[in-house]
């Protein structure tokens, strides 16, 4: 099975990355995407995280009627900060008939150069990027299997939601109706 890794915060979950992941299991050779949600991004600060296990739950909330979209946790017991190469060799050695693809942003792409052992990255798993705005990008590194999309693209941020949600605007239509009653329902972000 060929599995698309979308790394991310997730914080929270929106209808962008919805609209991503779903892309490539249409429009890919992926069987599935998994939703791989980071405790510690060792690349972005950490403050105003929401505790890990409730931007899971909102990813399991958000996708849990897409069969072909999943939810993974396995970063949450791997050592912290978390690292890319760190979450592949682990889950290569779990999964070994699966095969790993990794989805970005090109903004994302931009900063692989500053990303823990990249080279191995590039060399060993393909890479999906779809656009991002004022991000355009090419392959400069002359290696890897990397895979340019024009994937959809909704400018929704997970900052301005939960600006929104701090100055007590409506997030309806920027995360699915069930996220944003989650969210609602337990006062996450409001602080």
């Amino acid at each position: 099975m060929k599995i698309g890794l979308y790394f991310g915060s997730f914080n929270p979950i929106h209808h962008g990355h919805l609209i991503i992941a779903n892309y490539m299991v249409q429009e890919t050779d992926l069987d599935q995407v998994w939703f791989v949600v980071s405790p510690q991004n060792p690349l972005k600060p950490s403050n105003g995280l929401l505790n890990e296990y409730h931007r899971l739950f909102l990813v399991q909330t958000a996708i849990k009627a897409e069969p072909k979209l999943k939810a993974s946790d396995i970063e949450f017991r791997l050592p912290k900060p978390s690292y890319t190469v760190t979450t592949l060799a682990y889950l290569q050695e779990k999964y070994p008939t699966h095969q790993f693809a990794l989805i970005m942003g090109s903004d994302s792409f931009q900063n692989l150069e500053r990303w823990k052992n990249y080279e191995h990255i590039l060399q060993h798993y393909p890479i999906f990027v779809y656009k991002r705005p004022g991000h355009e990008v090419s392959n400069t590194f002359g290696t890897g299997n990397i895979n340019f999309l024009k994937a959809p693209l909704l400018e929704i941020s997970a900052t301005h939601i939960r600006k929104n949600i701090r100055e007590g605007k409506s997030i309806r239509y920027l995360v699915p109706d069930q996220v944003m009653e989650e969210i609602e329902r337990n006062n996450y972000y409001s602080s």
